[in-house]
């Protein structure tokens, strides 16, 4: 009996060391790359262009939503511990909201951004020009600030009587639901579904801005200018279909197929893994960058 204690208490220890160490991994791939991509842009002024911009705002939404549910997570996975304030909970809903739903805005914008680029050429400068980029910008961070205010005040209205265990490693709505007992948690359904027709609505205009750039690009006469304008189109297009199927299922899914593995295999491509992979895919598959992060590096190193 001794022994077999022994045993899962160093079975659980080794997990808990094993999950801390993911996430650790994780964070620190997120804030490196994105510290990077955001310095480069910065400091590099031929990267002061549309397409720089937008990429500069993806990575400071990626940081945000990295460090609102990773820290509290690494936390509680070392010290073998679940607890988080109420005020805590809703501030981090919020903050995650705040940020997943920006980022999803501005890979739409990014989308437009190689649709103009690509279909459009000529008009690139008229409609993406420095006042057009910050005004989508706003709009992205705006709409993101919007969205995510409604959601924490209407569900953090609902009285909860289920218990406070959440079955998830950050506060989430679907998680935050099962836990109330009151019949105005289908005001907070209601809302979730506009949302949804939203994010469809933005989700059908990439579809038709995707159909009409490789129509462009299956035109090119030259296999490398092909090359090329798939290369870059095609990890915004894997990264956008992680972020989509993962999130919408984990929110949309019916209460009975829920179970505390499938949503930690749901949440964690759409919460944790895009901020990671995200200066990976944009950064590997251009040479401007990767050469104003080289000489961001090599510069820094000579100084110190």
């Amino acid at each position: 009996g001794c022994w077999d204690g022994k045993f899962y208490i160093d079975i659980h220890l080794s997990l808990q060391l094993l999950h801390f160490c993911l996430l650790l991994g994780i964070s620190l791939a997120a804030l490196l790359g994105n510290g990077l991509i955001i310095s480069a842009v910065a400091c590099g002024h031929h990267l002061h262009t549309p397409m720089f911009f937008f990429l500069l705002n993806l990575a400071l939404s990626d940081l945000g939503s990295i460090c609102t549910t990773v820290p509290k997570a690494m936390h509680n996975s070392l010290w073998d511990t679940r607890d988080i304030s109420y005020t805590g909970c809703a501030a981090q809903l919020f903050f995650f909201l705040f940020f997943i739903s920006t980022e999803f805005y501005l890979l739409t914008i990014m989308c437009y951004d190689r649709y103009v680029s690509i279909c459009k050429p000529l008009h690139y400068g008229t409609l993406l020009g420095s006042r057009a980029c910050a005004h989508m910008a706003a709009a992205a961070w705006a709409s993101g600030f919007l969205n995510a205010l409604m959601h924490t005040a209407n569900t953090f209205s609902l009285p909860l009587c289920h218990g406070n265990a959440l079955g998830q490693f950050f506060c989430e709505v679907p998680q935050i639901l099962k836990l109330s007992c009151s019949y105005s948690y289908l005001r907070e359904l209601g809302l979730l579904a506009v949302s949804v027709c939203l994010n469809f609505g933005c989700f059908v205009f990439i579809v038709f801005s995707y159909v009409q750039i490789f129509r462009a690009v299956l035109r090119i006469p030259s296999e490398q200018g092909r090359h090329k304008a798939f290369s870059t189109c095609l990890p915004h297009l894997l990264v956008l279909s992680l972020f989509l199927s993962t999130g919408t299922f984990a929110y949309l899914k019916p209460p009975s197929t829920s179970s505390p593995s499938l949503d930690l295999a749901l949440s964690v491509p759409y919460s944790v893994v895009p901020p990671a992979l995200n200066p990976l895919i944009y950064s590997l598959r251009n040479q401007e960058l990767k050469a104003a992060v080289w000489r961001l590096m090599t510069g820094w190193f000579w100084k110190h």
